[in-house]
């Protein structure tokens, strides 16, 4: 493990470039539209959200499961693995990345079964259809897609440095660090340091209440353009969510998404 985050390969291997991400994606983008590739990748971050919340993971925990995922398909097309499948291989890695523990096979299951049929049943109309194999298997082609890249630094705990040294730890850190949750359904974990996505959460947090900052970030040694870029992608994001209806769109757009060539039979819900 880095010692920092400058000589990790979180930094040296998974910042990627706006553009190449793009061109990444591009056999997704002529199935979907860029709009719609967004709304599936939100909804899979809310599911490992969701899941993660059930198991009672960290939220640290839950934040790598979500970067895991967001690295595969920043290299991987949708058709590549289903991302009901991915989403929880992350979980399952993560869990032990993180040093949280390993989540036990038959657990993890579970769960699963019992989280889309109760939070997502709007989404899905049959049983969760993977088992332990699938996601023994799954977990294989993750680690070797990230090149076995499985320390991901995450903006939490520059933030609460970052609000110590400007004296706010109350109600803007609580706001600051939900925002750094919501940025996880985002692009910016593959494009910008963790430590300016803390910085833009906190300017945000500041403007949210008011609190003049200007100065403190006047002294700081940062591309304050770089630090307003990482909030437009999170403000692009709270004003998809105004006019997004997940409920009524999502599963039109699963069923529209690529998707592998063969796949367990799902068990239709009677």
């Amino acid at each position: 493990m880095a010692g920092n985050f400058w000589q990790s390969a979180h930094y040296q291997q998974w910042l990627l470039d706006g553009q190449d991400l793009i061109q990444e994606r591009r056999a997704d983008l002529e199935v979907l539209t860029e709009e719609e590739y967004h709304k599936v990748m939100i909804f899979f971050a809310n599911f490992i959200q969701q899941l993660g919340e059930t198991l009672k993971l960290r939220q640290q925990v839950i934040a790598t499961a979500t970067t895991f995922l967001k690295r595969f398909y920043a290299r991987n097309s949708l058709k590549c693995i289903d991302p009901l499948l991915l989403a929880p291989t992350s979980v399952f890695l993560s869990s032990k990345v993180e040093e949280f523990g390993v989540i036990s096979n038959s657990r993890l299951i579970s769960t699963c079964q019992t989280v889309v049929k109760n939070k997502f049943s709007y989404a899905y109309n049959s049983e969760f259809p993977y088992r332990t194999n699938h996601i023994l298997e799954c977990e294989f082609y993750l680690l070797e897609s990230m090149d076995c890249c499985l320390i991901v630094y995450q903006p939490y705990r520059p933030l609460v440095q970052y609000m110590q040294d400007l004296g706010g730890e109350g109600e803007v850190l609580q706001l600051a660090w939900r925002i750094v949750n919501d940025s996880l359904r985002t692009d910016v974990c593959l494009l910008f340091p963790p430590y300016e996505i803390a910085l833009s959460c906190i300017h945000m947090a500041c403007v949210v209440h008011q609190k003049d900052c200007k100065q403190w970030f006047a002294e700081l040694n940062t591309d304050l353009d770089r630090i307003m870029e990482i909030t437009r992608y999170i403000l692009n994001l709270y004003d998809l969510w105004e006019s997004y209806d997940e409920r009524k769109e999502i599963q039109g757009l699963l069923q529209k998404m690529p998707k592998p060539n063969t796949q367990p039979v799902p068990r239709v819900v009677r």
